[in-house]
């Protein structure tokens, strides 16, 4: 019998699955992975910043916020060579995804956006899956990356609607569900996902599930994070949460969101191999390679492909179109 596919999940029947004993939990999300996804592939993603810094948001755990007092400098967009060069330096690695990132608050109709789809396209004649990360945006602009050949935008709800104001209180929830909306209709794959360890219970990280999990279609990617407290940032001094509560986090997204790709992200340096393991075993079938994420250090590239190998586990193709692949974007996988 097949696994349903459900977009009516109830807090309650979310908080059941999250608590289920730990081991139980795991093999049923292995399970089920198993009947969507092939169980040896991980997706291999590299995340660049192409303008760091100098944010106007106040999102608590950020530290390109420019409220805050960290070591990090706010910087102009790249130049179209430079991230060129890190793209292909990303498929030479292995990544079959290429995600930018620019510390805006909102895409604005600028001549810096026109230079991001020029970079969009021209990433994208790589063969690589294209995604960006550019703040709130509206359906008109999602049109326009879509056009320029992007394949996924990537747009956090962060955390649960009730705890989310107790770290940012410059942009509502309802504004990241709007952007969200506008990526819908725009026909671009929708990446979205959360941090975890920000100070919020159960209940808040249930919450954010059940937000993800009854959109009117599933995100296709499901980044989850873990905080990595950085100084000079209001969660400075945030003590880590254990391995167990990501497990949970992992596995209950892919039970009821069973087709998405769930993606370890943020924080996984702090996260042994055989922790990594684990997660991969409980459903999560995507990394982040490289020695950056943003801002923030990530497992070298050396350690990644010896986990890799040690585990059996192989790269994910990109799932792009020939169109896709010569520059027509006119569909995504």
């Amino acid at each position: 019998m097949p696994y349903p596919i459900r977009h009516n999940w109830s807090r309650e029947e979310i908080s059941s699955i999250y608590h289920s004993p730990l081991l139980d939990l795991i093999f049923e999300a292995a399970s089920v992975h198993r009947k969507f996804h092939a169980s040896r592939e991980i997706q291999l993603c590299t995340l660049l910043s192409i303008k760091t810094g100098g944010c106007p948001e106040n999102c608590s755990y950020c530290p390109q916020s420019a409220r805050y007092n960290t070591d990090v400098k706010a910087e102009a967009l790249m130049q179209l060579e430079e991230v060129l060069d890190a793209a292909k330096n990303a498929k030479n690695a292995g990544s079959t995804r290429f995600c930018m990132g620019a510390a805006w608050r909102q895409v604005r109709n600028s001549p810096d956006f026109e230079r991001v789809l020029v970079m969009v396209r021209e990433v994208s004649q790589l063969g690589l899956e294209v995604c960006c990360c550019l703040g709130m945006l509206t359906e008109e602009q999602a049109k326009k990356l879509k056009e320029a050949g992007l394949h996924s935008y990537n747009h956090n709800v962060d955390s649960g609607e009730e705890f989310y104001p107790s770290i940012i209180t410059s942009r509502t929830y309802q504004d990241r569900l709007n952007t969200l909306e506008n990526v819908r209709k725009a026909d671009l794959s929708v990446c979205c996902g959360g941090i975890i360890g920000l100070g919020e219970k159960s209940e808040d990280r249930i919450s954010m599930l059940h937000t993800l999990a009854t959109l009117p279609t599933h995100p296709d990617s499901v980044p989850i994070n873990m905080l990595v407290s950085v100084k000079g940032t209001p969660l400075q001094n945030q003590a880590p949460i254990p391995v167990w509560e990501m497990l949970r986090m992992v596995a209950t997204a892919r039970l009821i969101m069973p087709q998405s790709m769930v993606r370890l992200s943020a924080g996984r340096l702090s996260l042994s191999d055989a922790e990594q393991a684990l997660c991969f075993m409980a459903g999560a079938n995507s990394i982040f390679t490289g020695d950056k994420l943003l801002t923030t250090p990530n497992p070298d590239f050396d350690r990644d492909q010896i986990m890799l190998k040690t585990l059996g586990l192989v790269s994910k193709p990109a799932e792009k179109s020939e169109e896709e692949e010569t520059c027509e974007c006119t569909t995504h996988a």
